[in-house]
């Protein structure tokens, strides 16, 4: 697992860090050729339940998730989000990241940052536990969306967290929806890779949701780009099989036993 985290480390300025989510075996199985981090992240409430946002997403359901995710795993770096309340004192943090760990084999933790908790990151990594920061729009902590780092004082502040992040031993952050100008210039400051989402090409990686860039998820928001429309395509597959089973197509004689 070291070795993976240094792998990831050592790609700054160097080559992109390919990063997308995953919350099942089947996708993670896909995935796992491609990329060099696999997320179970947190917006499975949005994607798995449709919560309206993550606020409600339980330890229980990032865990069963993870598992599943971990079956399909062979050379990514598979890191697991930290709930909403989860981490909100060092020793319900530590209790709870161990318990992740423990229970799904995964690789790591990320934890949303409230320009604060960078000192439960300290505490997680002298416990020697991986931990991915994630500063700019952090969705457990906002209800509102907006673009963040867009005047001075938001972008001196995002530098500052991101410092502090790095000084806490977090291995990468996720910087996301922060505007290009703010997220080149922590990537820039900091010696550890930045994954963005939503927040330009100047991050040393990139993360989507897999089921928005699959055109799966109903989510589009502009920083997503959708390289296909599943929805169409499976809607297309339902209605054949519909289709067959009415008109007997379905079963064949060599579908049967």
């Amino acid at each position: 697992m070291k070795k993976k985290i240094l792998n990831i480390i050592n790609k700054k300025n160097k080559v992109k860090v390919v990063c997308l989510t995953a919350y099942s075996k089947n996708m993670s199985k896909l995935l796992d050729k491609y990329c060099d981090i696999i997320l179970i992240g947190d917006s499975l409430g949005n994607v798995i339940y449709g919560m309206k946002n993550t606020h409600s997403v339980t330890m229980e359901m990032m865990i069963q998730h993870a598992k599943s995710v971990m079956l399909g795993i062979k050379n990514s770096l598979c890191i697991v989000d930290m709930p909403k309340n989860s981490y909100e004192n060092n020793k319900q943090t530590l209790i709870n990241a161990k318990k992740i760990l423990k229970k799904t084999k995964c690789h790591g933790v990320k934890i949303e940052s409230n320009y604060k908790n960078s000192l439960l990151i300290k505490h997680l990594v002298k416990s020697g536990i991986s931990v991915m920061g994630h500063i700019g729009f952090t969705p457990q902590y906002k209800k509102k969306f907006k673009i963040e780092g867009n005047t001075k004082e938001s972008e001196n502040k995002l530098i500052k967290e991101a410092i502090a992040i790095e000084k806490a031993g977090a291995f990468a952050i996720v910087l996301e929806c922060i505007t290009a100008t703010t997220s080149k210039k922590i990537t820039k400051q900091i010696k550890i890779p930045t994954i963005g989402i939503g927040s330009s090409l100047n991050c040393d990686g990139q993360i989507l949701v897999t089921e928005d860039m699959l055109g799966l998820s109903g989510f589009y928001p502009k920083f997503v780009k959708k390289y296909g429309n599943l929805e169409k395509l499976i809607e297309k597959y339902v209605q054949e099989y519909k289709k067959d089973v009415i008109t007997n197509r379905f079963p064949k004689v060599s579908n049967s036993y």
